[in-house]
């Protein structure tokens, strides 16, 4: 086992009431999500995670196709607490008419194959055990995806910055933008130390370039404005359920500006305590 203690989220509620939304909000913030895992298999899952440190923290879904089972769940918790196990079991809810409107939406079927009213009544009956269990019920009726985004990221304890893992890149934009970033910011628009002979053969992480970016008053004045913007935008993210930041900072070639003013910006956020690292695509083209 890894020193921190792996968490294990069971996700579970009535049918339509979000659960599989609520796994791919999981799956999104670098959780392990496994859907409908028999329950009968649960004691050899939780042997394999504690065998494999590589594991992330888990989240499975847990419905009524278990129904034959769900009785099983209070002995199962008791078993992830006996093996050091975080557990929580959240039970996602919606009213009866907001439960029929949804299905009648999709056209999806209940899984009770059932006439949908008395398929509903049948699996809150079924359901009742495990929803007394619950550690966090969520009513989904009146909640759009953001909203429970939003609640499922504040039980996650998302809510301290140094909970997001950022990585801060930077890019030539003559080799193309990066396929995967949450922000960009071109930095073109400052002087480039590639038109000065003693600096075109070094890079951004070069004292000498960095000095001379930095000599002049538009590079200083940005970088404390964009690193502010950042500070100021981390919260927000988080409030929307992101684990994950990526910033790409690009200049032309991706050796000089961009390289610099992302590693100012990852030593700053470092600075603050949050956790970010830096990668340099195109430092060596």
């Amino acid at each position: 086992m890894q020193n921190k203690q792996k968490r294990i989220f069971i996700i579970t509620g009535m049918s339509g009431a979000g659960k599989s939304q609520a796994l791919k909000m999981f799956g999104d913030l670098g959780f392990y999500c496994v859907d409908n895992l028999p329950l009968a298999l649960f004691e050899n899952f939780v042997s394999y995670v504690r065998q494999n440190d590589a594991t992330r923290d888990i989240a499975l879904g847990v419905d009524i196709r278990e129904a034959d089972r769900l009785q099983d769940i209070p002995k199962l918790l008791k078993l992830l607490a006996k093996n050091d196990f975080s557990v929580k079991v959240i039970f996602l809810n919606a009213s009866d008419e907001c439960l029929i409107r949804r299905f009648s939406e999709t056209k999806h079927k209940h899984p009770l194959h059932k006439k949908l009213v008395a398929a509903i009544a049948h699996e809150r009956e079924v359901m009742a055990p495990t929803l007394k269990l619950a550690d966090d019920i969520i009513d989904t009726s009146n909640l759009n995806l953001g909203e429970l985004k939003e609640k499922l990221s504040s039980l996650l304890s998302l809510k301290r910055a140094g909970d997001m893992q950022i990585s801060v890149m930077s890019f030539g934009f003559k080799y193309g933008l990066p396929k995967e970033c949450d922000i960009v910011m071109d930095v073109r628009f400052l002087p480039n130390p590639y038109y000065v002979p003693k600096l075109r053969n070094k890079t951004g992480l070069d004292k000498a370039v960095q000095d001379y970016i930095m000599s002049f008053k538009d590079a200083r004045d940005f970088a404390q404005k964009f690193a502010e913007l950042i500070k100021y935008l981390i919260p927000k993210y988080i409030k929307e359920g992101k684990s994950y930041l990526t910033i790409a900072m690009g200049c032309t070639g991706g050796k000089h500006r961009s390289v610099f003013m992302a590693h100012k910006l990852a030593e700053y956020l470092n600075k603050l305590g949050l956790s970010a690292s830096e990668f340099h695509r195109d430092i060596g083209m």
